[in-house]
């Protein structure tokens, strides 16, 4: 009698309710939810115009998202899980992602306010968006839902927002839709916050910025700048005079390290010195210079340096002796920066000298207080094993950098001083950041909301921009006392005549265009990005999988012959007998609900599929002898209404 032991069971996972809204993973690693898969198939096709008003729907910064966006819906990107493997089936490497930010460039470049009136641009997002951008996104879904009668908008109260960056522009924005007159109250002599004086003008140009800013505007939102709140307008008086508050001031304060000879000249915070290069207040910097920092931000700060030291050679024409040297020393190692690749490959193209797994201990200073370097320890180990940041240091292991100027990049804090007056009853979670409600954005004061950094810590520019947008339906709902309801509705559609781009499963990643190296330092404002022209677009685009489309297989049609599993190109399919499989709960309520009896479960047949590997490229359903086999496209769409 054999005593083996019996063959393990496959474990798979059965499909649920919403599984293809996850299958478009770009749309649902979006904070806005931006249906990115369906303005890359409009570029594909040649649809510029539509690919433009898809991507704008649900975000008011579409255009800038084009350039400097931290494009989370590439990380996700399902191009990227897609095995390669050699003409014998090997595995080679994993593809990558599509390049959906160039992309977005690109559409936005061609219709959005950085080719065409602001004016010109709103009407034709108020007009076409709605029918465009059928996917779940709020702007095109409250459009619909107003003109049905379904959403009825607020009566013009007005609404104070402090601070004038991308949260509190994307509320201002939403508001105005929903009916609000917003007023932003902005402490600098310009709108966009960070945007503005934080982003080198070489990684997002100025008229950009105030071309995106007056879209905004447009729509009615008032945007007062230079007033500080707290000292030009108390905030108790905002409270008085507007139906609510939103608190939306970022981080924008450098954090200092607490160092020996950190306090003194020629030491910087990293935002403030990007702040005073912006307003064209560049603050005196040497030739030997360090950045300590990881991040975008110190790569911001370390390639600014660079073209600001450029900019002076070029002023006085004198060939600078000794040298210039600028270094980014970081705690991290290579692998571990938190900084975009794409920042470090240009930062080191341009001459940024990188030092990692070091952190600093002291700026030394001479006698007479100038600096004259920095002392630093190996950092043995940044993160934990549960990846928590708990640095080791190695106290043995020292070094010291020469230089006569430091800045520091290594994070940042709000200032709520203004709340001394009229905002006490605000709680603080931790001493300068406020106690929020994570569902609907509300502080422990009436009326008072925060958006942004304040609600979620520091993160990526679509985030704050989808908080924005997430604190103002409170505010509606707080200020009108309606409830606001989506609706959300799914249709599968056959695609009777589906085909892909010829040889779109073999394209590799199209490189997106820069400026030549020489070129980059010639001037402060020279974009390094160029972006794509309409050919390089199309090619680029052509490579997304349409994870909205996937093949649908119909059990009562199918002949079990395999020839769908022996045509499929990334052997994605997989025929095997229900009894090899791990029993589940899951498992079995869809066999009952597809065979109705569980003594037949056994003896039949199940075909499996591997998401990570399928292409969408239907040869299955053109192989299959019994039609068995349709491409469907899954469409969302939603509105709202008042529950």
């Amino acid at each position: 009698m054999s005593t083996a032991p019996p063959a393990a069971r496959l474990r798979v996972e059965v499909p649920e309710d919403g599984y293809h809204r996850g299958l478009i993973a770009c749309q649902v690693a979006c904070p806005v939810h931006t249906d990115a898969r369906g303005y890359v198939r409009a570029i594909a096709e040649g649809r510029f115009e539509e690919a433009y008003l898809i991507a704008r729907g649900p975000n008011p910064f579409a255009s800038i998202c084009g350039r400097i966006c931290g494009a989370p819906c590439e990380l996700d990107c399902r191009r990227g899980r897609v095995p390669r493997v050699d003409e014998d089936g090997n595995f080679v490497a994993q593809d990558r992602p599509i390049a959906i930010r160039a992309l977005k460039r690109f559409a936005c470049g061609l219709h959005g306010p950085e080719a065409n009136p602001p004016q010109e641009v709103l009407a034709r997002v108020r007009e076409h968006v709605p029918d465009v951008a059928a996917g779940a996104e709020e702007m095109a879904a409250l459009l619909r839902s107003r003109v049905a009668g379904k959403f009825v908008p607020a009566s013009g109260e007005s609404v104070a927002i402090v601070g004038a960056g991308p949260a509190g522009l994307a509320a201002a924005h939403d508001l105005a839709l929903l009916g609000f007159r917003p007023i932003v109250y902005e402490s600098e002599p310009v709108a966009a916050g960070m945007l503005a004086l934080g982003v080198p003008a070489y990684r997002l140009p100025r008229e950009l910025i105030r071309r995106e800013v007056a879209v905004i505007e447009a729509l009615g939102v008032e945007i007062r700048c230079n007033t500080t709140v707290g000292k030009d307008v108390p905030f108790a008086e905002l409270r008085r005079r507007h139906a609510a508050v939103v608190i939306a001031v970022g981080a924008k304060s450098s954090r200092a390290l607490g160092i020996p000879g950190e306090r003194g000249p020629q030491v910087y915070g990293g935002v403030d010195f990007l702040r005073a290069v912006a307003l064209g207040q560049p603050l005196e910097v040497g030739r030997q210079v360090v950045v300590i920092g990881g991040g975008n931000v110190a790569y911001d700060v370390a390639r600014t340096v660079l073209r600001q030291i450029a900019l002076d050679v070029a002023r006085t024409a004198v060939r600078l002796s000794g040298g210039i040297r600028v270094r980014l020393v970081s705690l991290e190692g290579l692998e571990e920066m938190p900084a975009d690749t794409v920042e470090i490959r240009e930062g080191d193209e341009e001459g940024v000298e990188r030092i990692n797994g070091w952190g600093p201990l002291e700026v030394q200073r001479t006698p007479g207080g100038a600096v004259s370097g920095v002392r630093f320890r190996r950092c043995a180990r940044v993160y934990d094993e549960n990846r928590r940041f708990a640095p080791i240091f190695d106290d043995q292991d020292l070094r010291t950098v020469p230089c006569d100027t430091v800045l520091m990049a290594v994070g940042q804090a709000p200032d709520l001083s203004f709340l001394s007056d009229g905002g006490s009853d605000v709680a603080e979670l931790r001493p300068g950041w406020p106690k929020v409600d994570p569902r609907t954005l509300a502080t422990s004061a009436p009326g008072v909301f925060v958006a942004g950094d304040l609600a979620h810590g520091t993160r990526l520019l679509i985030d704050a921009v989808a908080s924005g947008k997430r604190v103002a339906r409170s505010v509606y709902e707080h200020v009108t006392t309606r409830t606001l309801r989506t609706d959300a509705v799914t249709a599968h559609v056959t695609l009777e005549r589906y085909v892909r781009e010829r040889g779109y499963e073999a394209r590799r990643r199209l490189a997106v265009p820069t400026l030549a190296r020489e070129q980059r330092l010639a001037g402060a404002e020279r974009e390094v990005e160029l972006g794509y022209d309409a050919e390089q677009a199309m090619r680029e685009a052509s490579r997304c999988l349409d994870c909205g489309v996937a093949p649908v297989f119909d059990g009562e049609r199918c002949l079990l012959c395999g020839g769908c599993v022996d045509v499929c190109p990334t052997q994605c399919l997989k025929l095997v007998a229900l009894s090899e499989l791990e029993h589940t709960d899951a498992l079995g309520a869809a066999v009952r609900g597809s065979l109705g009896l569980e003594a037949e479960a056994e003896e039949s047949t199940a075909i499996l599929k591997d998401e990570d590997r399928c292409i969408r490229c239907a040869l299955c359903a053109w192989r299959c002898p019994a039609d068995a086999i349709a491409m469907e496209r899954v469409t969302f769409s939603t509105t709202w209404s008042h529950a």
